[in-house]
C-alpha cells in the first residue's frame, strides 16, 4: 500500500501548529465534501484521506507516533508493547543500539513484522517471543465519517475508506454528532497469532434541516398569522415523515410550545423509540397596514382588547 504523506496531504510544513492543520484541514474539507463533488469518486477518496490525515495530525499523541515512526506509526504500540514484555524478562540483547530506526512501507503481516521485529530489537526476538507464547493484538484504527443529520434518521449503508481499505457498515440510526462507536476485527493485524485491533470510528454530524437537535428529542420555529394565533386555525409544519396538518389554539401566544409525540429522532439502538418533535411559535406581526385595516384594529382596541 502506497505511503501517505499527512502533512504533503494537508499543503503543510511538519512545524504546523494545531491551529494550521485546523484550518487547512477545513479548507480542503470543504473543497473536496462529497456533496459539492457528486459522482465524482476520486474527490470522496480524496476526502476521505483528508479526514484520516487530520485525526492523526490533530492528535498530539498519535502525530508524535507518526513523526517517529513514520510509515510505521500504526505499530507504534506494538513496538512499544514487545519492549516492555522483553525488557521484563530480561531484555533484548542489542535493543536500538547503533544500526537506526528500519523502516517498512504497507501493512504488516507475521513475517515482515517478525523481520522488523528482530532488526529492531535483536535476533533472540522472534524465538523468545515465540516461546513464551508472546501474542500482540493489532494497532486500534481511528477514523471520522462525516454525515448529514437527514442521513442518520433511518439505519444506512456507508463506505469508510480506512488505511487504504473500504469497510462498508451500517449505521445505526440515531447516532449523535461526537459519538464513538467499535467495530471489532477492523483494525491493525495481530503478531504472532494475536487477534487484530478494532476500528474506532467518529461522528461528525453535520445539520442540513431546519431542526434543532438535542438527543432524541427536535426542536423547530413555525411563524403563523396574527389572526391564526387570535382566532386559531390549522398550519403544515414538516416533519422527518413528511408534512403534518396541526391545529393551532385560539388566543396563541408568541414564543408558547407545542409537543408532536414521536415526530423527533429514533433513539440510538432503541427499536421503535423516538423522540418528540417541540414547536414554537412566532407570531408575526402585520407591517404596512392599510387605512382600514387601522381603523379597524383602532376599533378593537376601543372595545378593551
Amino acid at each position: 500500500m502506497e505511503f501517505i504523506d499527512y502533512y504533503k496531504l494537508l499543503e503543510l510544513e511538519r512545524s504546523a501548529s494545531k491551529a494550521d492543520i485546523k484550518k487547512a484541514y477545513r479548507k480542503l474539507a470543504r473543497k473536496y465534501h462529497p456533496d459539492l463533488n457528486p459522482n465524482d469518486k476520486e474527490a470522496q477518496a480524496r476526502f476521505q484521506q483528508i479526514n484520516e490525515a487530520h485525526e492523526v495530525l490533530s492528535d498530539p499523541e498519535k502525530r508524535k507516533k507518526y513523526d517517529e515512526y513514520g510509515k510505521d506509526w500504526q505499530h507504534a504500540d506494538q513496538f512499544e508493547q514487545a519492549k516492555k514484555q522483553q525488557a521484563a524478562s530480561g531484555g533484548f540483547g542489542r535493543g536500538f543500539g547503533g544500526g537506526g530506526r528500519q523502516s517498512y512501507s504497507g501493512n504488516f503481516d507475521d513475517d515482515t513484522f517478525s523481520d522488523f521485529f528482530e532488526q529492531m530489537f535483536g535476533g533472540r526476538a522472534r524465538a523468545e517471543g515465540a516461546h513464551r507464547g508472546a501474542h500482540f493484538k493489532g494497532q486500534d484504527f481511528n477514523a471520522e465519517l462525516q454525515l448529514r443529520l437527514s442521513e442518520v434518521h433511518e439505519s444506512k449503508k456507508h463506505t469508510l475508506t480506512v488505511n487504504g481499505k473500504n469497510i462498508r457498515l451500517t449505521i445505526p440510526a440515531g447516532v449523535e454528532n461526537g459519538q464513538t462507536i467499535k467495530i471489532k476485527g477492523h483494525g491493525g493485524p495481530g503478531f504472532q497469532g494475536g487477534p487484530k485491533g478494532d476500528l474506532y470510528i467518529t461522528f461528525n454530524i453535520l445539520n442540513d434541516t431546519n431542526f434543532r437537535r438535542e438527543k432524541e428529542n427536535l426542536y423547530s420555529t413555525e411563524e403563523i398569522e396574527l389572526t391564526t394565533a387570535v382566532l386559531g386555525g390549522e398550519i403544515q409544519v414538516n416533519t422527518f415523515d413528511g408534512k403534518v396538518k396541526l391545529k393551532v389554539k385560539p388566543g396563541t401566544q408568541n414564543s408558547s410550545k407545542v409537543k408532536l409525540k414521536g415526530k423527533g429522532f429514533p433513539k440510538y439502538k432503541k427499536e421503535g423509540q423516538v423522540g418528540d418533535l417541540i414547536i414554537t411559535y412566532d407570531i408575526k406581526i402585520p407591517e404596512n397596514l392599510t387605512g382600514k385595516q387601522k381603523e379597524l384594529f383602532q376599533e378593537l382596541k376601543n372595545t378593551g382588547i
